[in-house]
């Protein structure tokens, strides 16, 4: 049995570094300069699931852009987009995307928080199976086409003002594809997004789709602000990977984000709030004691990479059984 287990350790740890320099090195044609970059942006904990995501992936969604009418499922979402454009414009008008509504909500978001010295401005609709109460009261005729859509995971406005930036990243979990729905944009070439080397601009009532994972950075190098409806997209995969992805969605299930105070909120953003004070202090401790922080640093690391090779080997012993 030890034995057993032993091997089966170790397949999981060749198999995450294997995936890892596959990431790091050989995927796409743009990537992060210095391992430490990688570690920083790259979300490495995620990236041996991602492959297994990658590998289970159907052939139309292997690639950094999509082509949009691939999906006839999306559609519902382009044919009413001034629908959705204007409940997005009323919630602009309303003031939900200025600083005094958005630096509550803000402290919760995990995935997006460093976006948020940029300017960049969001309001959720949808997130893996939670529908915002917020977003039922203000945009009802949006979060009802978001419910005939059942491919969407999760969505969002998103409103990046006038001179912005989001510097190069790719989103940490392959579980979902990138739709991107132009609703009110300058409609010209200087707002646009670079995802793995590849230029595109936003256009009023045009889609687009991505693979989040690539690298991939945005501008804005016009005087307007744009305002686009951003979605996640179930990722099309064999049975392999809707069996994977399960355990991924679970994860993101957990990562809500309120909008306002009556809004749910994840159990993985409540965790982060009790634990941010903790790395404001220990950032302080970094100044301070250096040595010290480097050992718990690396020890908080090591716990969470035993966790997270333990959690991979339950999905590999799962796969293999669904497969045999």
């Amino acid at each position: 049995m030890i034995p057993t287990l032993v091997s089966i350790l170790g397949a999981v740890v060749v198999y995450g570094l294997a995936s890892m320099y596959y990431v790091y090195r050989l995927r796409g044609n743009v990537r992060y300069e210095t391992v430490r970059e990688y570690v920083r942006k790259g979300w490495p904990i995620f990236t041996p699931l991602n492959c297994l995501l990658y590998a289970a992936t159907e052939p139309r969604a292997r690639k950094p852009y999509m082509d949009a009418a691939q999906f006839p499922e999306l559609s519902l979402l382009q044919e009413n987009w001034e629908v959705i454009r204007d409940e997005g414009l009323a919630l602009q008008e309303a003031g939900y995307f200025d600083d005094r509504n958005q630096a509550g909500a803000s402290k919760y978001d995990v995935g997006f928080r460093s976006f948020f010295k940029y300017g960049w401005r969001r309001f959720y609709l949808k997130w893996y199976g939670y529908h915002h109460d917020s977003a039922v009261e203000t945009c009802p005729r949006t979060t009802e086409i978001l419910r005939k859509a059942g491919a969407v995971n999760g969505a969002m406005f998103s409103l990046l003002p006038p001179r912005a930036i989001l510097s190069r990243h790719n989103d940490p979990a392959a579980c979902s594809l990138r739709y991107h729905l132009g609703l009110a944009t300058p409609n010209v070439d200087e707002c646009f997004i670079s995802v793995d080397g590849q230029i595109n601009s936003w256009r009023d009532g045009e889609a687009m789709m991505f693979d989040e994972t690539y690298i991939h950075n945005v501008r804005n190098d016009t005087d307007e602000s744009r305002l686009i409806l951003m979605c996640d997209v179930e990722r099309p995969m064999n049975i392999v990977g809707r069996f994977v992805n399960y355990f991924c969605k679970l994860f993101l299930r957990a990562s809500i984000v309120p909008n306002t105070e009556g809004d749910r909120c994840g159990f993985a953003n409540q965790v982060f709030l009790t634990v941010a004070p903790i790395l404001a202090r220990g950032k302080g401790l970094k100044r301070s004691n250096r040595p010290l922080y480097v050992v718990i640093k690396w020890t908080v690391n090591l716990l969470i990479l035993a966790i997270a090779l333990a959690l991979l080997g339950g999905i590999v012993v799962g796969v293999g059984s669904l497969v045999s």
